[in-house]
């Protein structure tokens, strides 16, 4: 079975082409994603409405790509799958109508995907012994949350962050630093020459939500440890910084990861499951990925999904559309974006 994906959830415009078998493992034909940073930079985050407007005009052209990359055509496909949850309304509306249309010419059948399963199970794309169930940890510039993953329609929220997803975190830190966006890979890069022991921040508890994480309260100290207490974003550095940038990227780092480790073992653990995954943008973090595997106890495997499949793109949303329609399930032409989880 062949799916042609669609994401364009945020600000990368996204096309991959899956071949899925009932015997063996799914093959990625291709995973095409025009990017956005250079539109956003300046802005230090995400306009939605440029984001729209840039997936209006690149859309087209990444299906047409991935197509090509994969060795097929449209006549090629046997169903067609496209993010409609959660994300940016506007840019959600484009991906969704484009695979609208594509749908009503070709007659192929169209699965809407939630954008963050398709996160929790890409990691099945490069590990095809990975069997539910499993706890998943999507972790990403948008969203940070634990999921028990039970089956293909049994995927339920444990806990998240009750405040700014990690990745964001990452990048407003990066600005901070007066490091470019997208702001994640700048700060790791930058901790790699930096002692994580070095700054002492805070790793937030909530009390009474074991599973749940706060990254609001580390943002701020990162801010206070920079410029004063009680400064301000804009104001200048204070003078007598003890340690260096690369320091406090590494010390930053570690306390997001500490936290994220911390929750993820624990929901594994209450699941009482042989399998813990990693997807979402921030699953590319080495640190991450690191400390993951060296804590994990005896019996668990941790699974990630190799680099491309990291951030958005396509073909997670094949692979998930195809998991759908081997259930039989199908979206009609009446399909709706719903920006929110």
């Amino acid at each position: 079975m062949l799916v042609l994906g669609i994401d364009t959830s945020c600000d990368d415009t996204a096309a991959g082409v899956v071949r899925l078998s009932a015997s063996g493992p799914a093959l990625v034909l291709s995973n095409e994603v025009a990017t956005q940073h250079d539109l956003h930079a300046a802005f230090q985050g995400v306009v939605p409405e440029i984001a729209s407007r840039a997936h209006t005009e690149r859309v087209t052209l990444v299906i047409q790509r991935a197509l090509a990359k994969a060795g097929v055509t449209l006549a090629d496909l046997d169903a067609l799958a496209v993010t409609y949850r959660p994300g940016l309304v506007g840019a959600l509306m484009v991906g969704v109508t484009a695979a609208k249309a594509l749908s009503l010419v070709t007659g192929l059948p169209l699965i809407g995907v939630d954008h963050i399963e398709a996160h929790a199970i890409a990691a099945r794309a490069d590990h095809p012994d990975l069997a539910y169930p499993f706890v998943a940890l999507v972790v990403s510039g948008g969203h940070t949350a634990l999921y028990a993953c039970r089956g293909p329609q049994d995927i339920e929220r444990l806990g998240g962050t009750v405040d700014d997803a990690a990745g964001e975190c990452f990048d407003k830190v990066a600005v901070l630093l007066g490091l470019p966006q997208p702001g994640g890979p700048q700060v790791s890069r930058l901790a790699q020459e930096g002692n994580p022991k070095a700054v002492a921040f805070p790793r937030a508890r909530i009390e009474g939500a074991p599973l749940d994480l706060s990254f609001s309260g580390l943002k701020t100290a990162v801010l206070y440890y920079l410029k004063g207490a009680g400064g301000r974003r804009d104001a200048p550095d204070r003078g007598d910084l003890p340690c260096s940038y690369a320091d406090v990227a590494a010390s930053f780092e570690q306390a997001v990861v500490d936290c994220l480790v911390d929750r993820a073992l624990k929901a594994a653990a209450r699941e009482g499951v042989s399998a813990l995954v990693v997807g979402g943008g921030v699953a590319a973090n080495r640190v991450l990925r690191r400390d993951l595997v060296l804590r994990a106890p005896a019996g668990l495997t941790v699974r990630f999904p190799s680099l491309a499949l990291c951030a958005d793109n396509g073909a997670m949303i094949a692979l998930r559309g195809g998991e759908l329609l081997a259930l039989g399930l199908r979206s009609g032409l009446d399909l709706d974006v719903v920006p929110t989880t």
